[in-house]
């Protein structure tokens, strides 16, 4: 996984596009696929490195890295409401297969 701070990662951010592919239109965009926060803490890309490695190392982690079209990263956000952090891996995938993640993985 592509490791990012917060203001690069902001940049790597895309709208959605459409290509063809074996001649049917395909939609490609960025979805946020796991999420964690994290206190306030000296160095959080240290302590966010478990698991971040964790989540890579699960099932959905596991299909995600393998079905994403570019490699996943991650963005660092201050929380403002727990003068922590948040953290949040996007990985850029096609339509249905942000519709299988969805209906496997995503929680409400």
């Amino acid at each position: 996984m592509s490791m990012h701070r917060s203001a690069i990662s902001d940049k790597l951010s895309q709208p959605p596009e459409w290509k063809l592919v074996n001649n049917t239109v395909v939609k490609i965009s960025d979805v946020a696929v796991y999420e964690f926060a994290m206190g306030d803490v000296d160095d959080p890309d240290l302590y966010a490195a478990e698991p971040l490695y964790k989540w890579q190392q699960s099932e959905a982690g596991k299909w995600v890295m393998d079905h994403a079209i570019e490699t996943p990263y991650w963005q660092r956000v201050t929380d403002p409401y727990s003068f922590g952090y948040r953290y949040r891996v996007v990985a850029r995938l096609r339509e249905q297969d942000q519709t299988y993640w969805t209906l496997k993985w995503q929680k409400s």
